[in-house]
């Protein structure tokens, strides 16, 4: 029997559908169907029911999925056994996966975590900056980087670091624009924002806790697209410090009335406190964190024009 039909199995029995289980073995949803028709094909028996909430084990389905669970961590047993093996000779080796903000990741992450491959010749590292909540139950990555912090699960959870953000206008825009000297002011400027019901978290909901505008001239899942609007003058947008405060061309408006703080929360697997891998990448996070806390509050020092 072919071992990879059995490690698609148990995914899509883990995961309740096609879709969910191609994402997260990486392949294509056409893939993982191929798979599963050709073991089903194998035992002569069908191994999932389709319901309206997916797919959901068969009887057979049900028979063989403890013993495909139980190889599939037996495998991973493995791979953290080579993983030892070779850490204290060549340094941490293999892949490691990365979920993190879109802004973060883009902003700061990637040219570490880089210069973290170039130290570890045998090391990879996928990140994930996505506007989106990645799952480490689904294995989507081994450390996960979000806003909010974890509230259940067998994971290992730490504050990462705390960050700021302002409201931000480009300085050409503010100079056709009347002075927001009072919250009340900012009814005569437009506003970039996140797609309100695509938002992944609330603790993005930032705008209408100041001010309530009754439209926007530009939303975006991606805080980089709204960051390059705000540059381009389509209105005042809250944006990260560490994103926007390098930036020449932008200025912050109405602080420190327009400051806010968020937290960043790490978290991985407890499984990966044994992997060298994933702890060796783990602690340059931190390190890296740490060493830009400066950037990522900056303080109340004034840059507005």
């Amino acid at each position: 029997m072919d071992w990879e039909h059995l490690r698609f199995f148990a995914a899509v029995g883990q995961q309740g559908s096609l879709s969910a289980a191609a994402r997260v073995l990486q392949v294509e949803h056409s893939t993982v169907a191929r798979r599963i028709q050709a073991l089903e094909k194998s035992l002569g028996q069908a191994l999932f029911t389709r319901t309206p909430g997916g797919l959901r084990p068969s009887e057979a389905g049900r028979a063989l999925l403890p013993a495909v669970q139980a190889m599939a961590e037996a495998a991973r047993g493995i791979e953290r056994s080579a993983d030892h093996a070779g850490a204290s000779a060549e340094g941490p080796s293999g892949l490691v996966r990365v979920g993190t903000t879109e802004g973060l990741g883009t902003s700061l992450l990637a040219g570490k975590l880089a210069a973290l491959t170039c130290r570890h010749a045998q090391l990879s590292v996928d990140l994930l900056a996505l506007p989106r909540l990645l799952h480490l139950s689904r294995r989507e990555a081994d450390i996960v980087i979000s806003l909010e912090r974890p509230k259940r699960g067998a994971v290992v959870v730490s504050r990462l670091a705390d960050y700021d953000l302002y409201l931000y206008g480009a300085r050409d825009y503010l100079a056709r624009r009347p002075l927001v000297r009072e919250t009340t002011d900012l009814r005569h400027h437009a506003f970039v924002h996140y797609v309100d019901d695509l938002l992944f978290t609330k603790e993005l909901q930032l705008i209408e806790s100041l001010f309530q505008p009754q439209r926007y001239a530009f939303r975006s899942t991606s805080i980089t697209a709204q960051y390059e609007a705000v540059r381009a003058g389509a209105g005042l947008g809250v944006l990260p410090a560490f994103l926007a405060d390098r930036d020449p061309l932008l200025s912050r408006v109405h602080q420190p009335q327009a400051r806010f703080t968020r937290t960043f929360w790490m978290s991985m697997p407890q499984e990966g406190q044994s992997v060298p891998r994933i702890q060796a990448v783990w602690r340059w996070l931190r390190e890296t964190l740490r060493d830009e806390a400066q950037r990522l509050q900056p303080g109340n020092h004034e840059r507005a024009s």
